[in-house]
């Protein structure tokens, strides 16, 4: 019922920018958090940012300074700005959203991934 779709990755020179959106779409109630994660090849997922419903936000130690996550909940939509981007930001970014959907049932949805590339 509910689906996040993802788009602006792409391959871009280090020290470059990319601006990373997110809209969840379908039987949406309320969305509570809203982050993006990235995977590398032979690594664990992990968190990049995130940002609350009350628009708190989270942030990697490695990004923190370089990265800067908002949300539009007019467009229920999230993005992740990308800049100074390293070469071991290369990953396959997930989105991922925490919601109430309109049966009220609470649960956690992902999209399908978009790769960034950082180049040398």
């Amino acid at each position: 019922q509910v689906q996040l779709v993802e788009s602006g990755g792409g391959l871009v020179q280090a020290g470059g920018s990319l601006r990373l959106s997110c809209a969840a779409s379908g039987s949406i109630f309320s969305i509570n958090g809203m982050g993006w994660y990235r995977q590398a090849p032979g690594k664990q997922r992990e968190l990049v940012a995130r940002i609350a419903n009350g628009m708190t936000t989270n942030y990697a130690d490695s990004v923190k300074g370089r990265f800067t996550i908002s949300r539009d909940d007019a467009k229920d939509t999230v993005y992740l700005q990308m800049n100074r981007l390293k070469p071991e930001d290369t990953a396959v970014y997930y989105c991922n959203a925490d919601l109430w959907d309109t049966r009220r049932n609470y649960d956690e949805y992902w999209g399908q991934g978009t790769q960034v590339t950082v180049s040398s």
